[in-house]
């Protein structure tokens, strides 16, 4: 219930796994928070994805935004299951993920889950063939993405 406005119908959503969580349909709202260190500090990247486990977070997105970043990814993965946390990582990409989706493979393995804003993949005819190719590196992996449009990142030309 909602104070005076009533209860809150949800829309109809379909049913998607990520890692151990179930997201969509009449599963509860998961909590999702993001981590704020540079990914490439794989310990502090560890300790904080741990310390948003234990504070009640059902997911953790990362930023994958570097070589550097995308070569930690799955030693920040096995050391967070080391810990004995089961929480999905999910890699956040911007205009260079279908780079290091393609150069690190061991990164596109090891995540649970993409997001990709499709404002932040290219322009013109290349941002239909960078999208493309992260969409075809999830399938291969069969990872879910998340496709996150902030109005800031619009292609004017959209508009």
């Amino acid at each position: 219930m909602r104070g005076s406005d009533g209860p809150r119908i949800r829309r109809r959503s379909i049913v998607v796994q990520v890692g151990r969580v179930r997201i969509g349909g009449d599963h509860p709202i998961a909590v999702q928070s993001m981590t704020n260190t540079d990914t490439a500090d794989v310990a502090a990247t560890v300790e904080q994805i741990i310390a948003l486990a234990e504070a009640g977070s059902e997911l953790v997105r990362i930023t994958v935004n570097t070589e550097a970043a995308a070569r930690a990814v799955p030693e920040i993965v096995a050391r967070v299951r080391d810990r004995g946390i089961l929480v999905p990582i999910i890699g956040d990409f911007h205009y260079n993920g279908h780079l290091l989706l393609s150069r690190f493979r061991d990164c596109a393995r090891a995540l649970d889950k993409y997001r990709i804003n499709p404002g932040n993949v290219g322009v013109g005819r290349h941002q239909d063939e960078n999208f493309r190719r992260m969409i075809e590196i999830a399938l291969e992996y069969e990872k879910p993405i998340r496709i996150g449009v902030n109005w800031g990142s619009l292609d004017q030309a959209l508009l």
